[in-house]
């Protein structure tokens, strides 16, 4: 190999080891704050009273730990733990939780995860995403086959500030 080969040989393999060390360092990611977690889980709140409904939502942040966590008078006591794990469910698999039915239906090699205790496949949780980042997700129990539109309402009505 010629002295000016073996330069740039060498050039190229320092780049390469170096690359790895200038990619460690502080992360800078998005998350759910306090203030529009509370936003969210009014606004599902809200929506699901109009249709007279008594419900508990939760809304956790992008890494599923619990941010909030409000119910309704009267709401079942099942709801509270279900709108948690619904949300937690969604933050997990960056999908909403109605999804991780199909997910085990269809990908056999993933039945185990329906063992994970804080997982629940049941429709309710829906991800909070700017663009396809999840920064957290919203969790609502306590409809007949309507959490998911009160999830919804609690994402929509901060849509403008998940841009």
């Amino acid at each position: 190999m010629s002295p000016i080969a073996k330069i740039i040989a060498g050039g190229a393999l320092a780049a390469i080891l170096a690359a790895p060390a200038a990619a460690q360092g502080v992360l800078t990611q998005k998350n759910v704050s306090l203030g529009l977690a509370q936003e969210i889980a009014n606004a599902a709140l809200a929506k699901c009273r109009s249709m007279g409904f008594k419900i508990s939502v939760s809304v956790v942040d992008r890494d599923g730990l619990p941010m909030i966590m409000m119910y309704e008078e009267g709401a079942g006591l099942n709801t509270r733990e279900g709108s948690e794990r619904k949300a937690y469910t969604a933050a997990a698999f960056h999908a909403p939780s109605a999804a991780f039915v199909k997910r085990m239906r269809d990908n056999p090699d993933s039945a185990g995860s329906i063992q994970y205790s804080r997982v629940l496949a049941l429709a309710g949780g829906l991800p909070i995403k700017v663009g396809n980042d999840t920064i957290g997700a919203v969790g609502v129990s306590g409809t007949p086959g309507q959490d998911d539109v009160c999830s919804q309402a609690g994402i929509d009505k901060v849509a403008d500030q998940l841009k």
